[in-house]
């Protein structure tokens, strides 16, 4: 089986074209020609997660984040990033990144969040004219106050704590969601008559909104992980035999720690 043959099944799923003009998912290194002994997923790349193949024998990496963001001036082992660029190569790791691209569709990083509260009615919040986009809405299965959706948000992702602006009076039932950093759905959120609107990497002065409005703020990796799972499912659907795993350290590589 080669590279290619992978990477259609994570592309039938989310198709880099639907990705942000600012994103680079796609393969970042390696040949798709490639024969692949085996795929590490994880929700970023990193050295350890390449030693992590390494010592597996895997030779192929999918991460929810692109290793490479933005075009490079040196690769000499002195950042994160150019060190595992230089074991991956060094090794004939390939490296694949599904992100914008899943983020937009609805099976993707937003519907796994809607999930995880059970929603109902969920749809794209910001929808574009292919019927993708960023970011989703739906309805609780019964209206919740503020301090029994915080308690109930807290449960379902699991958290130790949440960033929030101020609980509002009113019964929340209409909550809007996005993966990631998601400030700029905000407006959005308000426009489509949510109640609620849950992400990740909210900053201070975004916090400032209506009395009948609530934001919160669930951490970044906290909000996208479940695509981890979704890309290990795609592949063990359709490979059910093929050597796929998640990495055994996902659950402990958030770079943010909470004391």
């Amino acid at each position: 089986m080669k590279i290619k043959e992978i990477i259609k099944i994570i592309e039938d799923f989310a198709n880099p074209s639907i990705q942000e003009s600012w994103d680079n998912s796609g393969l970042i290194i390696g040949d798709k020609e490639a024969e692949v002994s085996g795929v590490l997923i994880a929700l970023d790349c990193t050295q350890e997660l390449v030693e992590e193949a390494i010592a597996n024998s895997y030779n192929m990496i999918i991460c929810h984040h692109p290793l490479i963001f933005k075009g490079l001036k040196r690769i000499n082992g002195d950042d994160v990033v150019s060190s595992a660029i230089i074991k991956a190569i060094k090794h004939d790791i390939a490296i694949y990144a599904a992100h914008t691209n899943a983020d937009k569709v609805l099976e993707g990083v937003s519907g796994a969040m809607a999930k995880r509260l059970g929603l109902r009615d969920i749809e794209i919040l910001d929808k574009e004219e292919n019927g993708v986009g960023l970011g989703v809405i739906g309805t609780l299965p019964k209206p919740l106050s503020s301090k029994e959706m915080i308690n109930y948000v807290k449960r379902a992702f699991k958290l130790q704590s949440l960033r929030c602006s101020y609980p509002i009076e009113k019964m929340i039932s209409r909550v809007a969601l996005c993966g990631g950093s998601g400030s700029f759905l905000i407006e959005k959120s308000m426009e489509r008559q949510a109640d609620l609107y849950i992400s990740g990497d909210i900053s201070y002065h975004n916090f400032f909104v209506p009395k009948d409005f609530m934001i919160m703020d669930i951490g970044h990796f906290e909000s996208e992980i479940d695509i981890v799972s979704i890309f290990f499912d795609l592949i063990r659907k359709k490979i059910p035999n093929f050597a796929v795993r998640i990495s055994e350290n996902i659950n402990n590589s958030n770079p943010i720690y909470y004391f």
